[in-house]
């Protein structure tokens, strides 16, 4: 520990000769990240970042993408603006493994950084410095680069790299498989605390609100991939809700009908995708189906039942009163029905 508080001292020493380099950039020396994985999946073109690490937010600082660009993991002593030049770079065109040593050569400090980056084609470029804390090392396989530092055991990367491999689905979570199988190996010889995700489409809408997929950060929590796979599991199921909502807006009720039962399915207990799912029904001309939905729903709480009518009013909930009038006699207010 002494060695590693003497290189820290060093180089916060050494930061003033940045003012020379020719990218200009701060050199933050904080140990952020011990593994992470950036891809491509081949048929979709989507790319992605995932990061798990025993330091705070590390999603802030380590995950890099760009919808038609690429995705960057920049950790280690972690220099973020890795991430943000090097999607630069490769939105003009320059290849990861050109603009990893561009952006290495501009380094003060090149041999503690450990960086990998993916374009839109799927070339993958990866750096782990000489003195990035053991064990690390990194693993380029085909669309895919999985690194590590401060590993327990020297076999993490091996072990992402099969788990993504071998991983089925969709690339978020074959991204958090990658992560699962670092944490089973061994993972950081620190512990654990925080994890993100970024995954983007193959190809920029020009709508900054489409051009992200999931976004996913644990801040700090014991078991942050767990917690992670939990969160991803919950943006399916609200991808759904929201698939819902536009088919409402197009006025497709057997659609509407369709992405809110598959929420409710998804999110099993969650009472907001019921009660979408209820009124869905009930606007696809359902409501026999729908009046035991808002029973439990209105057992669970009355804001539910106060909430109804304000939606026939808004136009979202289309009936006439006789059956506004049996929704909301479903059951007696305030009375107990499972």
């Amino acid at each position: 520990m002494n060695r590693l508080l003497i290189l820290l001292a060093t180089l916060l020493l050494d930061t003033s000769a940045l003012a020379e380099s020719p990218v200009q950039r701060v050199s933050p020396i904080r140990p952020v990240s011990t593994y992470s994985i950036v891809a491509r999946d081949a048929q979709t073109g989507q790319m992605g970042v995932a990061v798990q690490s025993h330091w705070f937010s590390v999603g802030s600082l380590v995950t890099w993408a760009e919808a038609g660009v690429g995705a960057v993991a920049t950790q280690s002593m972690v220099d973020p603006s890795y991430g943000t030049q090097g999607l630069e770079l490769m939105a003009l065109g320059t290849r990861p493994a050109v603009a990893l040593e561009e952006l290495l050569a501009a380094d003060q400090h090149p041999d503690i950084r450990q960086v990998a980056m993916v374009n839109y084609t799927g070339e993958v470029a990866a750096h782990t410095g000489g003195r990035c804390i053991a064990y690390a090392g990194h693993k380029v396989g085909m669309g895919y680069s999985v690194q590590a530092n401060l590993m327990g055991p020297s076999t993490v990367p091996e072990a992402m790299a099969a788990a993504f491999e071998k991983a089925k689905g969709p690339l978020a979570e074959r991204l958090v498989a990658a992560l699962a199988a670092a944490q089973a190996e061994g993972g950081d010889i620190r512990g654990r605390q925080s994890a993100a995700i970024l995954v983007v489409p193959a190809e920029a809408t020009g709508e900054v609100w489409n051009d992200v997929l999931v976004d996913l950060r644990v801040e700090d929590h014991p078991d942050p991939v767990v917690e992670l796979s939990r969160l991803l599991q919950l943006h399916r199921g609200y991808e759904m809700m929201n698939a819902g909502d536009v088919a409402v807006e197009e006025g497709n009720l057997r659609g509407a009908d369709y992405f809110y039962g598959e929420a409710e399915r998804i999110l099993a207990g969650n009472l907001e995708a019921r009660y979408w799912h209820a009124v869905a029904l009930v606007n696809a001309g359902k409501v026999d189906q729908a009046l035991p939905i808002f029973a439990k729903l209105f057992y669970a709480g009355e804001n539910w039942r106060e909430l109804t009518p304000r939606l026939m009013t808004a136009g979202f909930l289309e009936v006439d009163l006789a059956t506004l009038e049996r929704i909301m006699t479903v059951i007696p207010p305030n009375k107990q029905v499972k």
